[in-house]
């Protein structure tokens, strides 16, 4: 009989090899299945979802089923069924030209459960479907995103569609080289009848409502974006986690630019969310489609809202940095309604915000602003384009409003600042553990246009109810209410900036000024308002400019020219001058001062009612 083979012992070590093999290759197939992510196309010459599968950049050839070549529109990507023909990971590229988004247009779901003639507000695309993990998202891109975005395919809502873009539950995903629009002059529930957009009879006309909206989002990017013009909100999108928003412009939208209230309990943000190198401007207008023209601007007197950006309540760690926030009819950016029992945090840096005819910048709980011009021209509507001047210097017009609770610290430091309202800088809230410190300012008053006929100068800074330490350095006060000055601060000398009225206001320092050289030193601030080192000479500059020879000069909040809407800006140029309406002629301080006191009056009516019209009921 032969003997049985020789049983050798279990040994486990000798299975660490193939265990590390095994691994290896279960890690090479998941790279593999990331990596294997499809590509697809639109352009207008090509087929619907029988004629081509959408997997080539070609046009269709005029014949044959499933053809290598490209969507005519990308309702055959993302249909309003709700089932997308893209997976998770997939990259969609749109080529130039114009896309319709709403009732009418091609590729629209033969059986979706929600869009049809008589719910046309929701024949919006489906979202993206989410990218498998934040280092392999879903991709929606215009052609050219990776040479400059110079011509985006343009994407105008019609038939007063909800969104034009949808993001609603989608993470993971890039959304680049955009134009986002309409093709009407109308706002949704305008009180003017001739810019009221039709929501009672179909057709309803060529206007849409949101040019973004998500919800329960995680991990996205937005780039290269123009919206404008929406009958609605730019963006509305609230619940996110972790979005950037870069090189995005949001102008003349004729309810607000980006709003973050989707709705009680649902708009909380976490994480960080990142805006830079973003224009935020004319919202609360409607905007004339064919020329970008602002006309029938409004805010929450005439029943509208008209925030450049606004949240609801929420926490996060947000970031707003190299940026341009103007001309919006009510406040500039309003991150008042941080959670203070939360974690979250602000920062603004380098941020030119002006003529916001609200306040410009509002933060809440622990936050810093720095190296920003803020230019609190909150009259400027004031006889123009229809504004009513009852919705300007809203909540007194303070340039900065800065909030603070319970061991909160924010930090204001090295800022350019005027305004013609109430106050440069309130303060309010929190108590003995709270703490505001404010550095190296630059404060020159103007005349209060709130205060009447009484001829007071806007005051430097002023504590509303507050029990908060505040505490002052190197700060240049100039032309404010009774002088104040605190010690240890420049008092009473002539900053001699370029220029210093409110219309034509250039926060650069001439020769001889007493800002240069005189700031308390902050080594932790290395450079400026245009991102030039910080100090030059033998201590740094007061205010958000460092002086080294010649430079851009900061912008004047209406040295821009009229009827054409204002250019992009990226980068260091987000000080460059942009293209809008005419600077204010003189205000009627008397007039704005009454109507300023009735409109607080009726402001907390208004601030509820602002948010709650709804967008998509029959």
């Amino acid at each position: 009989m032969r003997a049985l083979p020789r049983r050798h012992p279990f040994r486990p070590e000798m299975m660490l090899p193939t265990l590390l093999v095994l691994l290896a290759m279960l890690l090479l197939g998941a790279w593999r299945d990331a990596s294997a992510a499809g590509t697809y196309y639109v352009r207008t010459d090509g087929g619907d979802e029988k004629q081509c599968n959408g997997r080539a950049d070609a046009a269709y050839p005029g014949s044959g089923s499933d053809v290598d070549c490209a969507w005519k529109h990308p309702y055959y990507a993302l249909p309003t069924n709700d089932r997308p023909r893209i997976d998770g990971g997939d990259t969609l590229i749109i080529g130039p030209g114009d896309y319709m988004i709403g009732w009418g247009a091609p590729g629209l779901s033969e059986n979706s459960t929600r869009c049809d003639r008589s719910a046309t507000y929701d024949c919006y695309p489906a979202a993206p479907p989410s990218g498998p993990d934040p280092a392999h998202k879903t991709r929606i891109l215009g052609q050219g995103f990776d040479s400059g975005c110079k011509a985006p395919p343009k994407l105008w809502g019609t038939e007063r569609v909800e969104l034009v873009f949808n993001l609603q539950d989608s993470d993971n995903v890039e959304v680049g080289c955009l134009e986002i629009t309409d093709r009407s002059d109308c706002v949704e529930f305008h009180t003017d009848s001739d810019l009221r957009c039709e929501r009672d009879s179909f057709p309803y006309g060529n206007w849409a409502s949101i040019g973004i909206g998500a919800k329960r989002s995680r991990n996205v990017w937005l780039h290269d974006l123009n919206i404008h013009g929406l009958s609605g909100r730019g963006v509305m999108a609230g619940g996110l986690t972790d979005w950037t928003i870069e090189r995005v412009r949001i102008i003349a939208n004729g309810w607000a630019g980006w709003d973050g209230d989707v709705g009680e309990g649902e708009s909380s943000n976490e994480g960080d969310i990142i805006f830079r190198n973003v224009e935020i401007a004319w919202n609360g207008c409607a905007e004339r489609w064919q020329t970008g023209e602002p006309i029938g601007c409004w805010a929450q007197e005439e029943g509208g809202y008209g925030d450049g950006l606004g949240t609801g309540k929420t926490n996060g760690h947000w970031v707003v940095e190299d940026s341009r926030i103007h001309h919006n009819t009510s406040d500039g950016l309003d991150l008042l309604y941080m959670d203070e029992s939360r974690t979250g945090t602000t920062v603004v840096r380098r941020v030119y915000a002006a003529a916001n005819a609200g306040n410009q910048i509002k933060t809440a709980g622990n936050a810093l602003i720095e190296n920003s011009v803020v230019i609190g021209q909150c009259a400027y509507f004031h006889k123009k384009f229809n504004m009513t001047d009852g919705d300007m210097c809203r909540a007194y017009g303070n340039a900065l409003s800065i909030g603070v609770g319970r061991k909160h610290t924010a930090t204001v430091r090295h800022n350019t600042i005027t305004g013609e309202g109430d106050c440069l800088i309130l303060t309010a809230g929190g108590d003995a553990s709270s703490r505001i410190d404010i550095q190296n300012n630059a404060l020159v008053g103007q005349p209060d246009l709130t205060s009447g006929d009484k001829g007071e100068m806007s005051c430097g800074h002023y504590a509303d109810e507050s029990k908060a330490v505040v505490t002052f350095s190197g700060n240049a006060f100039w032309n404010v209410k009774d002088d104040q000055c605190p010690p240890g601060n420049l008092c009473r000398r002539d900053p001699k900036l370029k220029g210093m009225d409110m219309a034509d206001f250039d926060a650069v320092p001439l020769e001889g000024s007493p800002l240069i050289d005189h700031a308390s030193q902050l080594t932790e601030v290395t450079s400026d308002y245009l991102k030039h080192a910080r100090p030059v000479g033998a201590a740094a500059d007061i205010g958000a400019i460092e002086v080294q020879g010649a430079r851009a000069a900061a912008p004047a909040a209406g040295a821009v020219d009229s009827g054409s809407e204002p250019q992009k800006t990226t980068g260091s140029d987000a000080g460059a001058a942009s293209k809008g309406a005419p600077a204010a002629e003189q205000s009627s301080a008397m007039t704005i001062g009454a109507i300023v006191i009735a409109s607080l009056l009726a402001g907390g009516v208004a601030a509820v009612a602002r948010k709650q019209r709804s967008r998509s009921a029959a």
